[in-house]
């Protein structure tokens, strides 16, 4: 018989196996999604918007407690307080927000008799607030009842709720209608010092009984929840189920715009309860880390060391994109969702970003859909990510081949260099401590300044009003004519030679006393970390120029303000952005009673400004609506504030976002952050632009195999023959 001759299958399969590994490494190369996407593969089909944190984590999202913008950036999409901004108008309109019309104002006497609105001035104002009838809470094991109707997750002991640890621990849920009784549950929350609300001192103020309602609450002994229910409130009342008053004290006609703060949204009375269980509060499981809301998002995931997962809030009201904006938003594409139904997207994630240029580099692969949100400004990559032309500010190259759009957002707010006004050297209110100043501010040249250190991103103030914001003008009628002069069209900073002259008319020829010969040094308040930096060399130089010295003392911020406090300062930096876009919101910091040295309080009138007729125009201004006779008002102080160079120099902010070509309806709003409902994606072309912008470099994948192919092959086919030499040998 003829032996039939026998070859090895191992050494073919091996070759091969590699062979098949390496063309599956190639097709893997080919596919979707690009092998370098940071973010793990979404188990749903949800329209997800993709964002980050700040390096540091939102510590309150508690309504009642939190007083800080990047977690308002949160609360803002949970809860829907009383009143609500237009998302496009400008100057800021308020609207209803979870009110179904403006509050009915209603002005008292002593007696609580209704009395004219022109009647004198009233002991009382009256706010009547009439609830929308379709808002509803989001689903919460809160809310979950058992057959009885009970609440189903109440526990006598911390051991009985063990179990949970999260919310989505829990596998029920209920939900309800938003009533009239959990604003002023809301309101209480706020009174009670248990909580303490940075509000409670403010608020007491103005709402009648407030002061009285925490100073009971602080006597009655706390074990577990207290329900607050209990304990009524003069001037808090519900009249039905959808009909609430507030009654402040006095005229205060700025009260509506607090009601857009989420101090004023609703909290259920069993949401207070279920988080008030034994042992609830170890495990993280309260109101401050896991909100609970009526507004078109709700939280379903809180890892500050990795991400905060919003997801859209099922019993959402129904809701539409604005069908009007501001001059020119029909032109940027701002109306394109007009009369659509929001919101847009189904999910935000934010995740923990601690550095830079990690951030940076993803958004540039488009792996955020925005730079900035949370994480702040594009300050650190400016030179990445801008040119500046003669035109300002315009995006890369780079950036304009990706075709990144810029969103330019100037600030409501104000930062600026205050005199101590009773400063024996720059403060005081005669001929000569005005001109001193005036010399100063002359001497320091903001727009430089502005150029060099921050970019240019920001405009230097003429006005304690910034844009945006009733009282800030433009144009000639709005500049400061003690510092600039009107020309070509513009306003022009005064020569340094006028800057010299008034200094000498203050006293100071050459910068030095006229009566003792010695030169003038300012002193300057700065944080510790400024000493040496750039900026302080550059204003060394600006006040050199009329002959003045400067010292810097640097201090820690507690230092600093412990100085603010006493009065022990003779020119400091602080700054100011708006709660609400009011002229009083500005104007009272330079109110004579908020000065520190007379409230004995933290005041915000750091200057300790005092001007009897500016204190005067202040508490008319308060009380009078907005109209022409306000206006007039508004304007003499502003005078006042200019002629009396209150503040070394001072600037309007301004930032500069990013946004990836896929993310529409980007324009910033300066006061509200409850604005992720009109934020709109499209999922389509953010795929195509990453997969373009994250295509693998498979050259040295090809080069590979066939180098593979080289080197294995030859060894292959020897072992072969090999093989079959020994077969044939056998054989015979």
């Amino acid at each position: 018989m003829k032996r039939q001759s026998f070859q090895s299958p191992d050494a073919g399969r091996t070759g091969l196996s590699i062979l098949l590994a390496l063309v599956t490494i190639l097709l893997v190369a080919c596919g979707d999604p690009p092998w370098n996407n940071p973010h793990p593969p979404a188990a749903d089909d949800l329209l997800t918007y993709q964002s980050v944190m700040t390096p540091a984590p939102p510590k309150h999202l508690d309504p009642a407690i939190s007083y800080a913008s990047d977690e308002a950036l949160f609360i803002m999409q949970i809860y829907e307080p009383p009143m609500a901004y237009h998302f496009l108008k400008r100057p800021y309109e308020l609207l209803p927000g979870s009110l179904a019309a403006f509050p009915e104002v209603t002005y008292l006497d002593e007696q609580g008799t209704e009395i004219a609105e022109d009647d004198g001035d009233p002991a009382y104002t009256r706010y009547t607030l009439r609830l929308r009838d379709d808002l509803h809470y989001q689903p919460h094991p809160a809310f979950a009842k058992d057959a009885s109707g009970a609440p189903l997750y109440l526990f006598d002991s911390a051991a009985a709720g063990a179990a949970y640890r999260r919310i989505p621990d829990f596998p029920q849920t209920g939900d309800r209608p938003v009533q009239a009784n959990d604003f002023v549950y809301s309101v209480k929350r706020l009174a009670d010092p248990l909580n303490g609300s940075p509000m409670l001192g403010f608020m007491s103020q103005y709402i009648v009984g407030m002061r009285e309602f925490s100073e009971t609450l602080a006597q009655v002994p706390r074990s577990g929840w207290l329900n607050l229910d209990d304990y009524p409130m003069k001037g808090l009342s519900v009249m039905d189920e959808h009909t609430l008053t507030i009654t402040i004290m006095g005229r205060y006609p700025q009260f509506v715009y607090w009601l857009a703060m989420h101090f004023f949204a609703p909290v259920a009375p069993e949401v207070d309860r279920f988080y008030h269980n034994p042992g609830f509060e170890e495990r993280n499981l309260t109101l401050d880390w896991w909100p609970v809301g009526s507004g078109p998002y709700m939280m379903v995931k809180n890892d500050p060391n990795s991400e905060i997962v919003l997801e859209r809030n099922p019993n959402y009201r129904e809701e539409f994109f604005p069908t009007e904006g501001a001059p020119g938003d029909l032109e940027a594409g701002f109306l394109e969702d007009a009369g659509k139904p929001v919101p847009f997207v189904d999910r935000a994630v934010f995740r923990l970003e601690k550095e830079v240029l990690p951030l940076w580099t993803k958004f540039l692969q488009g792996y955020y859909d925005r730079s900035g949100e949370v994480h702040g400004n594009t300050n650190g990559v400016f030179d990445q990510a801008f040119v500046v032309g003669p035109d300002g500010v315009e995006v890369s190259e780079e950036l304009s081949e990706h075709q990144i759009v810029m969103s330019p957002d100037v600030k409501p707010g104000i930062y600026y260099y205050g005199f101590n006004m009773r400063d024996p050297v720059v403060g005081g209110y005669s001929e000569d401590k005005r001109k001193l100043r005036q010399a100063l501010q002359i001497a320091f040249n903001t727009e430089e300044y502005l150029n060099i250190f921050r970019k240019g991103n920001g405009i230097a103030a003429h006005n304690l009003i910034p844009p945006g914001i009733p009282g800030h003008l433009k144009g000639e009628e709005g500049m400061n004519s003690y510092v600039y002069d009107w020309v070509d069209g513009e306003p022009r900073r005064k020569p340094i030679e006028y800057a010299k002259q008034l200094l000498e008319e203050a006293g100071y020829p050459n910068g030095r006393d006229a009566r003792t010969g010695e030169p003038l040094k300012i002193f300057i308040d700065v944080q510790s970390q400024a000493i040496g930096n750039t900026s302080m060399n550059w204003i060394d130089r600006q006040f050199s120029q009329i002959g003045v010295q400067v010292e810097f003392r640097p201090a820690d911020w507690n230092r600093t303000r412990e100085k603010l406090l006493t009065g022990n300062t003779q020119i400091f930096s602080h700054g100011w952005l708006a709660d609400y876009p009011d002229p009083e919101n500005f104007l009272f910091l330079l109110y004579g009673p908020e000065s520190p040295l007379e409230c004995q309080c933290d005041g915000s009138n750091n200057s300790n400004f005092m001007h009897p007729e500016y204190d005067e125009l202040f508490r008319r201004v308060r009380v009078l609506p907005p109209g022409p006779e306000r206006d007039e008002l508004v304007a003499r102080m502003v005078e006042i504030y200019r002629r009396e160079a209150v503040w070394l120099y001072a600037f309007y902010p301004k930032d500069i976002y990013l946004n990836n070509s896929w993310v529409h309806n980007t324009k910033r709003h300066g006061i509200s952050k409850a604005t992720l409902k009109y934020i709109r994606i499209d999922d389509r072309q953010r795929q195509q632009m990453r997969q373009k912008w994250n295509q693998p470099v498979t050259w040295p994948l090809y080069a590979g195999v066939f180098l593979i192919g080289a080197l294995v092959l030859p060894g292959v086919n020897a072992y072969r023959r090999r093989q079959n030499a020994t077969a044939r040998q056998g054989g015979k």
